[in-house]
């Protein structure tokens, strides 16, 4: 069983997934060191990961064939399905077109 910590009261030394990002590091393998969580009213509490911040390695470095994928995937989030054009954002999933084809009306 994994130690549970409220809210910001986490030992130093301890990370969650997030955090490590910002740092450069990933947890590489290890398992959950401990809980952190938040209480809500009414609900159950948002539970956060722990991770060691000496046990963490290096992000692994973004590679070509990496970077062309997720070029592509971003590409195909941008592209209007309905005009085939380059919104320049990313099109909203609860519209499923961009903005301007789903403001002017049908002909």
């Amino acid at each position: 069983m994994a130690d549970v910590y409220r809210w910001r009261l986490a030992p130093a030394g301890l990370a969650t997934r997030r955090q490590l990002r910002a740092l450069g590091l990933r947890p590489g393998g290890q398992d959950v060191v401990a809980e952190l969580h938040r209480p809500r009213r009414r609900k159950a509490p948002l539970v956060a990961y722990l991770y060691r911040v000496d046990r963490a390695k290096p992000v692994r470095p973004m590679t070509p064939g990496r970077a062309a994928a997720l070029a592509a995937a971003m590409l195909a989030r941008r592209t209007c399905p309905n005009c085939l054009t380059d919104a320049g954002y990313c099109i909203p999933r609860s519209l499923g077109m961009c903005v301007t084809c789903h403001d002017t009306p049908a002909a």
